[in-house]
Protein backbone atom coordinates (compact mmCIF):
# COMPACT_ATOMS: atom_id res chain seq x y z
CA UNK A 1 0.00 0.00 0.00
CA UNK A 2 1.57 2.97 -0.83
CA UNK A 3 2.17 5.94 1.58
CA UNK A 4 1.64 9.69 1.18
CA UNK A 5 5.16 10.06 0.16
CA UNK A 6 4.93 6.72 -2.24
CA UNK A 7 1.72 9.39 -3.66
CA UNK A 8 3.53 12.52 -3.51
CA UNK A 9 6.95 11.04 -5.92
CA UNK A 10 4.34 8.93 -7.95
CA UNK A 11 2.41 11.84 -8.99
CA UNK A 12 5.24 14.04 -9.57
CA UNK A 13 6.10 11.29 -12.06
CA UNK A 14 2.98 11.23 -13.41
CA UNK A 15 3.05 14.70 -14.10
CA UNK A 16 6.33 14.95 -15.82
CA UNK A 17 6.39 11.62 -17.68
CA UNK A 18 3.18 13.22 -19.14
CA UNK A 19 4.47 16.52 -20.08
CA UNK A 20 7.43 15.03 -21.23
CA UNK A 21 5.76 12.45 -23.24
CA UNK A 22 2.84 15.04 -24.72
CA UNK A 23 6.67 17.00 -26.28
CA UNK A 24 7.45 13.79 -27.88
CA UNK A 25 10.33 13.18 -25.52
CA UNK A 26 8.82 9.64 -25.19
CA UNK A 27 7.53 7.10 -27.39
CA UNK A 28 4.17 5.18 -26.15
CA UNK A 29 6.40 2.42 -24.93
CA UNK A 30 9.54 3.64 -25.75
CA UNK A 31 12.21 5.62 -22.63
CA UNK A 32 12.94 5.30 -19.37
CA UNK A 33 12.44 7.57 -16.13
CA UNK A 34 13.42 6.80 -12.37
CA UNK A 35 13.75 8.81 -8.98
CA UNK A 36 16.31 7.42 -6.36
CA UNK A 37 14.66 6.97 -3.01
CA UNK A 38 17.58 6.03 -1.34
CA UNK A 39 21.30 4.60 -1.64
CA UNK A 40 20.51 1.04 -2.78
CA UNK A 41 16.46 1.39 -4.05
CA UNK A 42 14.48 3.70 -6.43
CA UNK A 43 11.60 3.80 -8.25
CA UNK A 44 11.54 3.56 -12.38
CA UNK A 45 8.85 2.86 -15.23
CA UNK A 46 7.70 -0.85 -15.65
CA UNK A 47 8.40 -2.75 -19.47
CA UNK A 48 5.11 -1.98 -20.27
CA UNK A 49 4.37 1.43 -19.17
CA UNK A 50 2.57 4.13 -21.30
CA UNK A 51 3.85 7.83 -20.69
CA UNK A 52 1.05 9.40 -21.39
CA UNK A 53 -1.00 7.14 -18.61
CA UNK A 54 1.64 6.31 -15.50
CA UNK A 55 -0.16 4.85 -12.53
CA UNK A 56 0.62 3.30 -9.41
CA UNK A 57 1.03 -0.12 -11.43
CA UNK A 58 3.00 1.44 -14.11
CA UNK A 59 5.87 1.98 -11.45
CA UNK A 60 8.21 -0.33 -9.02
CA UNK A 61 10.97 -0.16 -6.63
CA UNK A 62 13.91 -1.70 -7.51
CA UNK A 63 16.94 -2.36 -5.62
CA UNK A 64 20.67 -2.57 -6.31
CA UNK A 65 21.00 -6.50 -6.41
CA UNK A 66 19.06 -7.96 -8.60
CA UNK A 67 15.68 -10.11 -8.24
CA UNK A 68 12.35 -11.07 -9.34
CA UNK A 69 11.68 -6.99 -9.54
CA UNK A 70 14.17 -6.29 -12.75
CA UNK A 71 12.00 -8.79 -14.29
CA UNK A 72 9.11 -6.12 -14.69
CA UNK A 73 11.40 -3.22 -14.65
CA UNK A 74 12.09 -0.80 -17.34
CA UNK A 75 14.98 -2.57 -19.84
CA UNK A 76 16.82 0.38 -18.95
CA UNK A 77 17.67 -0.42 -15.31
CA UNK A 78 20.97 -1.59 -15.30
CA UNK A 79 22.25 1.66 -16.70
CA UNK A 80 19.74 3.81 -14.08
CA UNK A 81 21.75 1.56 -11.54
CA UNK A 82 25.17 2.23 -12.63
CA UNK A 83 24.78 6.29 -12.81
CA UNK A 84 23.08 6.27 -9.29
CA UNK A 85 26.12 4.04 -8.07
CA UNK A 86 28.62 6.02 -9.79
CA UNK A 87 27.24 9.61 -9.60
CA UNK A 88 26.03 11.29 -5.96
CA UNK A 89 24.29 13.96 -7.73
CA UNK A 90 22.21 11.77 -9.51
CA UNK A 91 18.75 12.07 -7.71
CA UNK A 92 16.65 11.28 -10.88
CA UNK A 93 17.43 9.81 -14.59
CA UNK A 94 15.51 9.61 -17.83
CA UNK A 95 16.32 8.15 -21.16
CA UNK A 96 14.38 9.62 -23.46
CA UNK A 97 13.58 10.31 -27.17
CA UNK A 98 13.76 13.99 -28.30
CA UNK A 99 13.44 13.99 -32.07
CA UNK A 100 14.87 17.18 -33.19
CA UNK A 101 17.66 15.91 -30.75
CA UNK A 102 17.89 12.76 -32.07
CA UNK A 103 17.62 14.44 -35.78
CA UNK A 104 20.37 16.66 -35.17
CA UNK A 105 22.92 14.35 -33.79
CA UNK A 106 23.12 12.13 -37.01
CA UNK A 107 25.49 14.42 -39.03
CA UNK A 108 27.10 16.19 -35.91
CA UNK A 109 30.07 15.08 -33.92
CA UNK A 110 28.95 17.77 -31.26
CA UNK A 111 25.85 20.46 -30.14
CA UNK A 112 26.64 24.45 -29.56
CA UNK A 113 23.29 26.23 -29.15
CA UNK A 114 22.83 29.34 -30.61
CA UNK A 115 20.05 30.78 -28.70
CA UNK A 116 19.92 32.37 -25.22
CA UNK A 117 18.76 29.71 -22.93
CA UNK A 118 20.92 26.48 -24.38
CA UNK A 119 24.01 28.68 -24.62
CA UNK A 120 23.69 29.83 -20.94
CA UNK A 121 22.78 26.38 -19.64
CA UNK A 122 23.83 23.78 -22.13
CA UNK A 123 27.05 25.88 -23.43
CA UNK A 124 28.12 22.75 -25.96
CA UNK A 125 27.60 18.62 -25.76
CA UNK A 126 29.44 16.35 -27.55
CA UNK A 127 27.80 13.53 -29.56
CA UNK A 128 28.18 10.22 -28.88
CA UNK A 129 28.41 7.61 -31.72
CA UNK A 130 27.42 3.90 -30.45
CA UNK A 131 28.95 2.94 -33.70
CA UNK A 132 26.91 -0.47 -33.91
CA UNK A 133 23.07 -0.79 -32.88
CA UNK A 134 23.14 -4.53 -32.56
CA UNK A 135 25.47 -4.87 -29.89
CA UNK A 136 24.71 -1.40 -28.13
CA UNK A 137 22.61 -2.57 -25.18
CA UNK A 138 25.59 -5.25 -24.69
CA UNK A 139 27.88 -2.17 -24.47
CA UNK A 140 25.61 0.85 -23.32
CA UNK A 141 26.05 0.30 -18.93
CA UNK A 142 29.45 0.51 -19.04
CA UNK A 143 29.62 3.04 -21.93
CA UNK A 144 27.30 5.57 -20.97
CA UNK A 145 28.79 5.52 -16.88
CA UNK A 146 32.33 5.79 -19.16
CA UNK A 147 31.07 9.38 -21.20
CA UNK A 148 29.75 10.97 -18.00
CA UNK A 149 32.94 10.36 -15.92
CA UNK A 150 35.11 11.62 -18.45
CA UNK A 151 32.91 14.34 -19.95
CA UNK A 152 31.61 15.72 -16.68
CA UNK A 153 28.38 16.15 -18.10
CA UNK A 154 24.95 15.42 -16.98
CA UNK A 155 23.30 15.01 -20.44
CA UNK A 156 24.22 12.58 -22.85
CA UNK A 157 23.39 12.29 -26.66
CA UNK A 158 23.81 9.18 -28.46
CA UNK A 159 23.52 10.02 -32.02
CA UNK A 160 20.34 7.99 -33.52
CA UNK A 161 19.56 6.56 -30.18
CA UNK A 162 18.37 9.37 -27.69
CA UNK A 163 19.24 11.02 -24.98
CA UNK A 164 20.42 9.96 -21.16
CA UNK A 165 20.51 12.47 -18.40
CA UNK A 166 20.37 13.06 -15.23
CA UNK A 167 19.70 16.01 -12.49
CA UNK A 168 19.14 16.76 -8.68
CA UNK A 169 15.28 17.25 -9.09
CA UNK A 170 12.39 16.22 -11.92
CA UNK A 171 11.94 19.64 -12.40
CA UNK A 172 15.50 20.13 -13.37
CA UNK A 173 15.73 16.96 -15.67
CA UNK A 174 12.41 18.33 -17.83
CA UNK A 175 13.94 21.88 -17.88
CA UNK A 176 17.08 20.49 -19.24
CA UNK A 177 15.84 18.01 -21.84
CA UNK A 178 13.58 20.93 -22.93
CA UNK A 179 16.19 23.65 -23.68
CA UNK A 180 17.90 21.17 -25.32
CA UNK A 181 15.06 19.96 -27.85
CA UNK A 182 14.24 23.60 -28.24
CA UNK A 183 17.92 24.35 -29.32
CA UNK A 184 18.33 21.57 -31.70
CA UNK A 185 15.06 22.79 -33.18
CA UNK A 186 15.83 26.30 -33.30
CA UNK A 187 19.05 25.09 -34.78
CA UNK A 188 17.64 23.01 -37.17
CA UNK A 189 14.97 25.51 -38.19
CA UNK A 190 17.64 27.95 -38.33
CA UNK A 191 19.01 25.50 -41.00
CA UNK A 192 16.65 24.71 -43.23
CA UNK A 193 16.49 28.91 -43.36
CA UNK A 194 19.56 29.18 -44.83
CA UNK A 195 19.19 26.60 -47.41
CA UNK A 196 16.09 28.12 -48.65
CA UNK A 197 17.04 31.72 -48.82
CA UNK A 198 20.38 30.44 -50.48
CA UNK A 199 18.26 28.42 -52.97
CA UNK A 200 15.99 31.02 -53.44
CA UNK A 201 16.19 32.63 -57.03
CA UNK A 202 16.21 36.58 -57.38
CA UNK A 203 13.62 38.35 -59.48
CA UNK A 204 15.00 41.33 -61.22
CA UNK A 205 13.53 44.04 -63.73
CA UNK A 206 15.49 44.31 -66.56
CA UNK A 207 14.36 46.43 -69.22
CA UNK A 208 10.70 46.47 -68.27
CA UNK A 209 10.60 42.55 -67.59
CA UNK A 210 10.77 40.10 -65.04
CA UNK A 211 13.67 37.82 -64.92
CA UNK A 212 14.53 34.86 -62.23
CA UNK A 213 17.96 35.09 -62.25
CA UNK A 214 18.84 31.69 -60.18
Amino acid sequence: MATPTDSQLFEDIYDIAKAMFNKNFFGIFHGSLSVKINNNRFCINKRNAIFSHLDAESLIYVYDKEDYRWNEASIDTPIHLSIYQNFSDAKCIAYCLPPYTVAYSLNRDIIIPRDYFGSRLLKEISVYDPRDFESWYERAEVEIYRFFKEQKNRIMVIRGYGVYLYARDLAQLAKNIAVLENSCRILHLSASEQKTTTNTPLLLEIDGDDQWIL
